[in-house]
């Protein structure tokens, strides 16, 4: 009754879809992608920052300081670790 197969109708398609995606024969521009939200060196250096602010508030936490201590603990640690991790990376350079 609903989405049966008849007549001229295909599985999987239902009434007044076009399995195909028209055609626009007025511009042969090629769209341009969208910008990158984050960098590759960005996503490094903030990843890294983050798994020595985890590992910091983790060891923290093991010793038996509060956890407001070691949450503290992990984030003066991940803050000085972002602009030092920066200046170590560093961009990646181009292969001429």
């Amino acid at each position: 009754m609903f989405g049966g197969c008849g007549p001229g109708r295909e599985a999987g398609h239902s009434r007044g879809m076009n399995p195909t995606p028209p055609v626009d024969s007025g511009s042969s521009a090629v769209p341009s992608p969208d910008p990158v939200f984050l960098s590759l060196h960005t996503s490094v250096v903030l990843l890294a920052a983050l798994v020595i602010g985890l590992i910091t508030g983790g060891l923290a936490a093991l010793t038996g300081a509060p956890v407001a201590g070691a949450v503290l603990a992990g984030l003066a640690a991940a803050g000085p670790a972002v602009p030092a991790l920066r200046a170590l990376i560093g961009p990646p350079r181009d292969r001429h």
